[in-house]
């Protein structure tokens, strides 16, 4: 049960008010604990919850409260195209034949590959997939955090990019929440399939992390394609309510756009990240897993 705030005294201290949690305790000791509590003795020693009332009229800033991640400029965003990495080995081609195993059977369930993309088609395609896309970097960098524990050596660098990735994997997804929201099925089938997603990355990671990094870059790969041919159906006039529909607030703030920005300002700076994370996993692929991460937070 949660307690509701405890008052203040005039000198600044809080007067705690024991819940009927302690019916059990005698009322000698429950005046003891509300002094204590009250008096300072179990203050903590940071003093930042003094400004709470300050803070508390200020806008919420989206960036106040995530882990670094790139912020893409004009230039870098135009450069973005779609490549390939040419499978080397039973792991590489294991891990690119099912990656299209998967979006194969995805693309005829979906309706993707049938009659003329929609707004509707888009956000259905992006939330599902989304909630997929963020649990490699999970469940990878609780693996290398446990590993690390375990072993009592250094994990090398790879944990921080490992959640960057998985986070803003989730802001792809709140994004498009924003806009539409799944209907009860739908949910339904977001949790049995994260159900067995998560369970069987986490047994592939544990027998072969370079397969699950090269199935994430090739997973990546698709993605980029994906959101080049929703870049393409806005040029082809195919999305005309996402032309005139303006970026979800949360957007603009995670990924500093313009006050102004659109929707397809939006899914540019998506596949600008879905490319980053194609890179990021086919060089932590190429690399031995006790081998320094090359990425700097944020980068």
């Amino acid at each position: 049960m949660c307690a509701a705030p405890a008052p203040k005294l005039k000198d600044g201290t809080v007067k705690v008010e024991l819940s009927d949690a302690s019916n059990g305790m005698s009322e000698r000791r429950k005046k003891e604990l509300e002094r204590k509590f009250s008096d300072g003795d179990f203050q903590h020693f940071r003093t930042a919850h003094k400004k709470a009332k300050e803070s508390d009229k200020k806008v919420y800033d989206e960036r106040e409260a995530t882990l670094p991640h790139p912020i893409w400029s004009s230039e870098e965003l135009e450069q973005i195209t779609v490549t390939h990495k040419k499978p080397e080995g039973i792991v590489d081609n294991l891990a690119y034949f099912s990656v299209q195993t998967l979006r194969f059977g995805f693309d005829v369930f979906s309706g993707y590959k049938f009659g003329r993309r929609t707004e509707k088609t888009w956000l259905t395609r992006i939330i599902f997939l989304e909630t997929v896309a963020g649990v490699p970097g999970m469940v990878a960098a609780m693996i290398r955090h446990l590993h690390s524990l375990r072993r009592l050596k250094r994990d090398h660098g790879w944990i921080h990019t490992l959640l960057e990735e998985a986070e803003n994997e989730r802001m792809h997804l709140m994004t498009a929440l924003q806009i539409r929201k799944p209907g009860f099925l739908f949910r339904w089938s977001i949790i049995g399939v994260q159900a067995m997603f998560v369970s069987g990355f986490s047994v592939a990671y544990f027998v072969s992390p370079r397969f699950c990094h090269r199935f994430v870059g090739y997973l990546e790969e698709e993605a980029v394609i994906t959101y080049s041919k929703c870049l393409q159906d806005f040029d082809k006039g195919y999305l005309k309510v996402w032309e005139k529909t303006q970026a979800p607030e949360v957007a603009i703030k995670y990924w500093n756009l313009e006050p102004d920005a659109m929707m397809r300002d939006v899914i540019t700076v998506i596949r600008a990240d879905e490319a980053h994370h194609r890179t990021v996993n086919h060089t932590l692929g190429s690399l031995k897993p006790h081998e320094d991460n090359p990425f700097r937070p944020g980068c």
